[in-house]
């Protein structure tokens, strides 16, 4: 780890003050409301669900000018890791956050007390998580090392002009959609825990056929409680009758916020993807989100060691959105070492998809909460 003290030589630029912003502060959320660049994780509410479910203290940093407006917000909480020790972050299980700021001078003063809480503190570092290449100057002192892109889709303002893509992909998906129609796939909204509950059997399943850690049930409770009253969270499942009873073949989760729609959790019952559920699904969810206003949807992120998912995310016409990791002090690239793509990885992907799901749900507990 390499110490940078270029940054103590500047102070908070003048005009300026940097602050605990608290989770109640109205000002947080009328803020992050007046900024069309504010995604679902910059409002209050998202550190309300960390918090509540996976037990994180807030610190994040507010900037206001001399009349007490707020002009900037820097999302952090305090993360305690069994690898890295006390670290702050913006923020865990989230793909991108960072300051959300009215001007440089704003960001400039985010930064700056963001730097100052790790050398006064007690975290050993800070990281952010960013969708911007740089902010030059801004970001001295600060290492940046590439994360994995997201893939985008920008909404035009009428439903009818929506186009994924080239002809050739437009006219497949549509043909995929009258598919699942005509065997009788429906997609409706989720409309209580049970539903949620019902969902997290196939997310469960799905994260272990990637051999990924799946998210504790209690996080996803949280995140219906907290998000879903005030119309920030949307679970659309795809059913099907199926020898009188009601089958339900795959559902995602979506998070929604100012302009934009992310599509952040899935889960599907493999056998039937025959049925084209999950083309059903973002079909759905792309025009509700074209028709209510919003002009980006987020299909997550997407790298080329699994190109099945990479071509579905581009079959929509999306366009990719490079993601950067920031961090104070410099921190090294991470090398993936024995995690790298080769025979070994495959062998523990193996050997995990061999676990029980019971066993890979505490296991995944246990893993989003120390590491």
């Amino acid at each position: 780890m390499v110490r940078s003290d270029a940054h103590t030589e500047g102070l908070c630029p003048p005009g300026f003050q940097t602050f605990d912003l608290e989770l109640t502060d109205p000002r947080w959320a009328e803020f992050a409301a007046s900024r069309p660049d504010a995604l679902p994780y910059h409002h209050p509410s998202w550190l309300r669900v960390l918090r509540e479910a996976c037990g994180y203290r807030n610190a994040t940093v507010g900037c206001a000018d001399t009349a007490g407006r707020l002009c900037g917000i820097l999302p952090l909480v305090e993360k305690n890791s069994i690898l890295t020790g006390q670290r702050l972050s913006s923020l865990p299980h989230t793909p991108a956050a960072g300051p959300l700021a009215s001007d440089d001078s704003s960001l400039r003063a985010l930064l700056w007390a963001a730097k100052e809480r790790v050398d006064a503190g007690r975290a050993r570092w800070v990281e952010l998580k960013v969708s911007e290449p740089g902010f030059g100057p801004l970001m001295d002192g600060f290492s940046r090392h590439d994360g994995i892109p997201t893939y985008v889709l920008d909404l035009p303002e009428k439903p009818e002009d929506l186009r994924f893509g080239n002809s050739r992909h437009h006219a497949a998906i549509a043909r995929a959609v009258r598919k699942a129609g005509r065997l009788g796939v429906t997609v409706r909204p989720a409309s209580s825990l049970a539903d949620v509950r019902r969902w997290y059997r196939l997310y469960v399943g799905t994260m272990r056929a990637h051999a990924i850690p799946p998210r504790p049930l209690q996080f996803f409770e949280r995140m219906w409680d907290v998000l879903a009253p005030p119309g920030r969270l949307r679970l659309l499942l795809a059913e099907r009758q199926s020898g009188g009873q009601v089958q339900l073949l795959a559902g995602s989760l979506f998070l929604m916020y100012g302009q934009t729609v992310i599509f952040a959790f899935n889960g599907r019952d493999r056998s039937q993807l025959q049925f084209r559920p999950n083309d059903a699904i973002h079909w759905t969810a792309i025009m509700d989100a074209s028709a209510s206003g919003f002009r980006r949807y987020d299909f997550g992120e997407g790298t080329g060691d699994n190109a099945g998912l990479l071509a579905f995310k581009e079959k929509w016409g999306t366009r990719p959105v490079d993601m950067y990791r920031y961090h104070y002090p410099q921190q090294p690239r991470m090398d993936r070492g024995i995690l790298a793509s080769g025979p070994l990885q495959r062998t523990q992907e193996y050997a995990w998809r061999l676990l029980p799901p019971a066993m890979t749900t505490r296991m995944g507990r246990w893993a989003y909460h120390l590491l």
